[in-house]
């Protein structure tokens, strides 16, 4: 078996990864040459300020009493440039959002795994190409683009990381703390002759990244006085820089100024997903090169903005986030980065008719540089006979397209040049991705191939080793040799096939995975129809009616991923569970409290996401609650009779209601001393993070009786879930635990039905006595019920609080009690660790449910696995890359959770395991005295 379960772990860990490398891989390419425009720029040099987290209605809306929130880009917009919206892409995180910026291409989605400080990729943009770059700001930000430069143009200061406090007094300070920088920088330029001259030069580019709103909005949300102010202070600073570098340059017209935003943020201070409110930013443009604001009567947008920001009369010009990078890079003069593939935004220029058309045509020209570069690595790795090619940009048509934009720039038909070089542009994006997503539907295909072949083995596994549906029947050796020649020759010709192509690596382990798995699928075949023969004999209409109960549940399960409302429909049938069977006459008490704690869990799938809004107060309730609890269920074990047990144990519990009472204090008064910014008290902070080290321990000197144990699992994680929460989510890990506890009751009334009346007493019944292995029992169709139990209460711990699988959901306020300055992977590692502490509850409780009813814990796994195989199937079909960006964004989460959900109940599995059997022996006293 452990050779079976490290099989399983690999081959989910291979479907895992596999949807990066189908949908995500990374689109770059390399070994193109620059192209440049060959006439004089409109601008010398360039000023990009970007306000990290500004949302654009957060920008362009009018405050109530009609004054605008920043009036000195509001002045710009109406009298001296151009304005409009900048469509971001998920993730819309800070590193990706400053790459499509600065490079102007959309970096993959796997980026966001790799951290947001480090270059996963090379790559080239406008800073790299510029003569020199300054930057201020975020040591998260400036270092990705000095890093990937050639040489040593491109300079950054940075503050201290520990400057990113959310719990600070106020965020605002990063900001003044980039533009004090900048005019003490510009005023000791004018004694240091050397630095002078540099910043007169052509194509400079002086880059300011403002974090304080993304960090006010992080801590008090986008709609909080604090945001609006940031926003202020951000006006009068741009202002102020503005009119100090051209009183440097002598009012020369020669500076382009840019203002934007990396992302949005949602109402609840989050980003990471493609809600409006985070792809949305502003895009504010003026200065040398740049057109006035063009006065309209009337144009059309789908949304209701302009309305609302009382800008109808102004041209709106919309813009993809990439087309940033060539709008730079045309109006100072610098090629256009390697990598691009923005599309450059003509109407925010104000140049003449053959500098707009030359650089159109220059932007086309890079375009197709990358397309014929794809096209050459694809046409390497593909036999001729099998290489298709993208026919609209063959060889001749892109000869064609160029011939003929150059004869219309000759002619002077800019116009007619123009919309060629857009047309070619567009091809040419198409034939990109063309090619990179060339191998996909046979990767998939493959994938798929395994997936089933996979979850076909494991229901043979179970049904040979689990159950008396089949007989045993002796191997014939002569036909397994034959299947293993044949299967091992077919795994020969793939290879070989892949080694002609000079394939990835990756793309062995995809193709060859189906060869071992079906191997061991058809291997199996007596087993198949000696279950054939078995079920015909069964009833039709039973087997056809199991059948179609196990695929609802399973669609429901499905369902639930998208509607978190599918979960209580799920819940109210299980309340009604009881009815249909006949637990309902056995146990009537407990018959009861199940349905009603069925129907109080029902109700959080209701509720609102997490986070949106925090209530203190509530989780204050759920500590005082688990507390009143505590005395009542030790009232009761000291009353219980149990001969086995020392009353030094309970002094354990008294420890962990401590630890709780002391978590519920934690939680107040960090939240009250952020709320009056005085950041998180040191004292909390180091009883938070003993809390978290030391929980675990305590819980492991606890009895391991059943329902001491499982008492005591949930003080330990309550203690942790506490310090974790903002809202009504604390009161879920009680429902939850009071339905699970009930659960393990129900199951042992459910035992009686099959006449199993070896039913151990639940009281005295302890986790550490090994089972005798001759009193596992088969499997019953029941235990199907069982295994779906458990997978739906799995799903319940995840959605049940609204964690909506999207990285938007999650809300920083959580980890306050821990830590308030931005730290992405710790501050990632605590939220898993909130999600994680309701699994842990159902898979303790079902590790209880598994032992009391005498199973193998591996034959109702195996169960639960292929449940959620199946489940996962459907999501690796609904994985998008097209469409809105939420969709996106919710198809990989989608899959991704489906599938580390399979890894993690493997994991679980054992963590339950050693939660309910493992204790640490504590050194009793003595009454002697040694010598």
């Amino acid at each position: 078996i452990p050779v079976f379960i490290l099989a399983g772990l690999l081959v989910h860990c291979v479907f895992l990864v596999s949807i990066f490398d189908i949908y995500f891989s990374s689109p770059l390419v390399h070994g193109m040459t620059p192209q440049q425009t060959p006439l004089p720029p409109p601008a010398k040099r360039l000023v990009l300020f970007v306000a990290d987290g500004l949302r654009a209605d957060s920008l362009y809306e009018l405050d109530s009493d009609g004054a605008a929130r920043a009036p000195y880009l509001r002045s710009i917009l109406e009298n001296n440039g151009s304005w409009g919206i900048s469509h971001t892409r998920v993730p819309t995180e800070s590193r990706p959002g400053h790459v499509a910026l600065i490079a102007g291409f959309y970096e993959d989605v796997s980026a966001v795994a790799k951290g947001w400080k480090e270059n996963p990729v090379e790559f080239d943009s406008v800073f790299n190409e510029s003569k020199y770059t300054w930057s201020w700001g975020s040591p998260d930000i400036l270092p990705m683009f000095a890093k990937g430069a050639t040489g040593d143009h491109v300079y950054t200061f940075c503050y201290a990381a520990e400057s990113e406090d959310f719990g600070a007094e106020d965020a605002a300070k990063l900001d003044m703390w980039v533009f004090d920088h900048v005019k003490s920088f510009f005023n000791s330029s004018r004694s240091n002759q050397t630095l002078f001259s540099a910043l007169n030069e052509e194509k400079v580019v002086l880059f300011l990244h403002l974090l304080g709103i993304d960090t006010n909005g992080h801590a008090h949300r986008p709609n909080s006085r604090e945001y609006q102010e940031n926003i202020k202070q951000v006006d009068e600073g741009v202002k102020e820089i503005a009119s100090l570098i051209d009183n440097f340059y002598g009012n020369d017209g020669k500076t382009a100024f840019i203002l934007t935003s990396d992302h949005g943020m949602t109402d609840w201070g989050s980003h990471g997903a493609g809600h409006p409110s985070e792809t949305l930013t502003p895009l504010i443009v003026w200065g040398a090169g740049v057109n006035y604001p063009q006065k309209v009567t009337t144009q059309f947008f789908e949304d209701n903005f302009l309305k609302e920001w009382k800008l109808e009369n102004l041209k709106r010009l919309d813009v993809n986030q990439a087309d940033i990078a060539p709008l730079m890079a045309s109006l100072i003069g610098v090629p256009f980065p390697l990598n691009s593939v923005g599309t450059l935004p003509l109407e925010y220029l104000n140049t003449s008719a053959l500098f707009k058309a030359e650089s159109m045509f220059t932007n086309a020209v890079q375009i197709l540089e990358q397309f014929k570069v794809k096209m050459s690595q694809k046409k390497e790795t593909t036999l001729s006979i099998l290489f298709t090619p993208f026919k609209p940009l063959s060889a001749s048509e892109q000869m064609n397209f160029l011939k003929k934009i150059r004869l219309c720039i000759k002619q002077q038909k800019y116009n007619e040049a123009i919309s060629l070089c857009k047309t070619l542009i567009n091809l040419a994006l198409e034939g990109l991705s063309y090619y990179h997503t060339y191998d996909r539907l046979f990767l998939g295909l493959s994938i798929a191939v395994s997936f089933v072949g996979w979850t076909t083995y494991v229901i043979l596994v179970i049904i040979k080793a689990h159950t008396n549906l089949t007989k045993t029947v002796p191997a014939n050796k002569k036909k397994s040799t034959v299947l293993f020649y044949g299967f091992a020759s077919a795994g020969m010709i793939i290879t070989f096939f892949l080694l002609i192509q000079t394939c990835p690596w990756t793309y062995y382990i995809y193709c060859l995975l189906p060869v071992p798995v079906w191997y061991a699928v058809v291997k199996e075949i007596p087993v198949i129809q000696d279950l054939v023969t078995n079920v015909l004999s069964l009833h039709i209409g039973q087997s056809a009616g199991f059948l179609l109960v196990c695929i609802l549940g399973i669609e429901i399960l499905v369902f639930s991923f998208f509607y978190r409302s599918a979960l209580t429909v799920g819940l109210l049938v299980f309340a009604g569970w009881p009815m249909i069977t006949q637990l309902w006459i056995q146990a009537k008490t407990k018959a009861l409290i199940w349905t009603l704690l069925c129907v109080l869990l029902a109700i959080f799938p209701l509720m609102p996401v997490v986070g949106r809004e925090p209530n203190i107060p509530l989780v204050i309730a759920a500590g005082l609650l688990t507390i009143v609890i505590s005395f009542f269920s030790l009232a009761s074990l000291c009353k219980g009779e149990n001969k086995y047990r020392d009353n030094q144990d309970l002094k354990v519990y008294f420890y962990q209601m401590f630890s709780v009472a002391l978590s519920t204090y934690v939680v107040g008064s960090t939240h009250n001393s952020l709320k009056i910014k005085q950041g998180l008290p040191v004292m909390n902070q180091i009883i938070s993070w003993m809390t978290l080290v030391f929980s675990p321990v305590l819980l492991l000197l606890s009895p391991t009786f059943l329902f001491e144990r499982l008492f005591s699992i949930l003080l330990s994680l309550m203690s942790t879930y506490l310090l974790l929460s903002t809202g009504y989510e604390a009161l879920f890990p009680l429902a939850l635990f009071g339905l699970m506890f009930v659960w393990i009751n129900m199951e042992q009334e459910a035992l009686q039905h099959y006449g199993l009346s070896l039913k151990p007493k639940l009281a005295v019944f302890n986790f550490t006595c090994t089972m005798d292995i001759t009193q596992f029992r088969q499997l019953h169709l029941d235990d199907v019920r069982r295994s779906f139990f458990f997978v739906f209460f799995i799903v319940t711990a995840f959605f049940g609080t609204g964690n909506i699988a999207s990285i938007n959901s999650f809300d920083p306020a959580s980890v306050y009690c821990f830590l308030t300055v931005f730290s992405p992977f710790m501050m990632g590692g605590l939220l898993l660790l909130k999600v994680a502490i309701p699994f842990v509850l159902v898979s303790c409780a079902f590790e209880a449910v598994q032992v009391t009813t005498q199973l193998s814990s591996k034959s109702l796994f195996l169960i639960v696995l292929v449940i959620s195989d199946i489940m996962a199937l459907h999501f690796f079909f609904l994985v998008k890359d097209y469409g809105s960006w939420l969709d996106i964004g919710t198809s990989i989460s989608h899959y991704v959770l489906v599938m580390s959900l399979t890894i993690f109940m493997m994991v679980m599995n054992g963590l339950a395991q050693l939660l309910t059997t493992r204790r640490l022996g504590l050194p009793r006293r003595n009454k002697h005295h040694s010598m």
